[in-house]
């Protein structure tokens, strides 16, 4: 597998919960989006954006409701077109394949570098959760910024990470709904996130331009 690659893989499998759209044109090729759901086991279901090239959606065809898996890597977009910065964060589809299988899937491993410095806090049901902001480098030679959560003990270590220091873990793409107050009126919004399951440091800040 290409090194670069590997430092990034995500595997969805799903329902497509919308019909394919136009997203883009890029060097000459058009790229579409749509939207797939996974289900958890706690029951929530996270609904994942997937950009695809449109040579790999020809190729199958594939129609709103039927179940998919999506193999690629997790991209961040800083889209400035909008109200302010927004970090716009989707899945780039590198395989497509149409599944009968009733099982969802959903896991990803990231390997890069905190970019900011971790955010330990607690709920409001009293659980530790900490933030961090993983960069992780594409093989063009540019940067990935992926936010990440980690839970309990594995966010009281995490906690205690620099900036630089070089990090792999493992875990799922999700996506939260919250209330963003625009002009003074509620408006429903959409985060997306990993949670990592699994989180481990792999190279002090010093090194850590090695390991990437």
């Amino acid at each position: 597998m290409d090194e670069a690659v590997s430092r990034n893989t995500v595997e969805l499998c799903g329902a497509l919960a919308g019909a394919p759209r136009f997203s883009h044109l890029s060097r000459g090729e058009r790229f579409f989006i749509f939207p797939v759901e996974t289900r958890r086991l706690s029951g929530a279901v996270d609904t994942i954006n997937v950009v695809s090239r449109e040579a790999l959606l020809a190729a199958l065809r594939i129609e709103e409701g039927e179940r998919i898996c999506v193999a690629g890597e997790l991209r961040s977009f800083n889209n400035r077109r909008s109200e302010g910065p927004k970090l716009v964060i989707t899945v780039f589809a590198r395989a497509l394949s149409i599944v009968d299988g009733e099982e969802d899937v959903n896991s990803i491993t990231l390997r890069g570098a905190l970019c900011k410095q971790p955010v330990l806090r607690v709920t409001p049901m009293g659980r530790d959760i900490c933030d961090l902001m993983v960069a992780v480098n594409r093989r063009c030679g540019r940067s990935d910024y992926l936010p990440c959560i980690c839970w309990g003990a594995r966010a009281r270590t995490a906690a205690l990470f620099d900036v630089g220091d070089g990090v792999e873990l493992t875990g799922r793409v999700q996506s939260r709904q919250y209330i963003k107050l625009i002009d003074g009126e509620p408006v429903e919004k959409t985060a997306y996130e990993v949670s990592a399951a699994e989180i481990r440091l792999i190279a002090p800040a010093k090194s850590a331009i090695g390991v990437l």
